[in-house]
């Protein structure tokens, strides 16, 4: 059974997209459509690593990581932003992200960041 990750976007798309590559490389997946159904999954799923979206619909990015590292401080977030999301970047950052993805991204770069993360 390989490592549990969560995808967390609103755009179904960049989730399977995420999924096609991950689950290729033998993670487990789940996903989460905006930050507060992945609140909600952080809880019931403990997923080894989040990679999140910053801007979704209903709770954002930014929102929902500061919920899941204040209740899990232990918890391993990638965040995922497009160019001139800088500012959010640095304060997800602040809030414990690990690492992040300038979209659009190709596999190597997710592959590199998921790898320096999980080990």
């Amino acid at each position: 059974m390989g490592k549990k990750i969560l995808i967390v976007d609103d755009v179904p798309f960049m989730r399977q997209m995420l999924s096609v590559v991950l689950s290729r490389n033998g993670y487990d997946l789940v996903q989460a459509e905006d930050g507060q159904v992945a609140v909600d999954m952080f809880a019931i799923e403990k997923p080894d690593l989040v990679i999140m979206d910053i801007k979704m619909h209903n709770m954002n990015g930014i929102e929902a990581v500061s919920i899941i590292t204040k209740n899990y401080p232990h918890a391993k977030v990638i965040i995922c932003s497009e160019m001139g999301q800088e500012a959010m970047v640095v304060e997800a950052i602040r809030l414990g992200v690990l690492d992040f993805l300038v979209k659009p991204y190709t596999e190597d770069k997710i592959l590199k960041s998921v790898c320096k993360i999980l080990g």
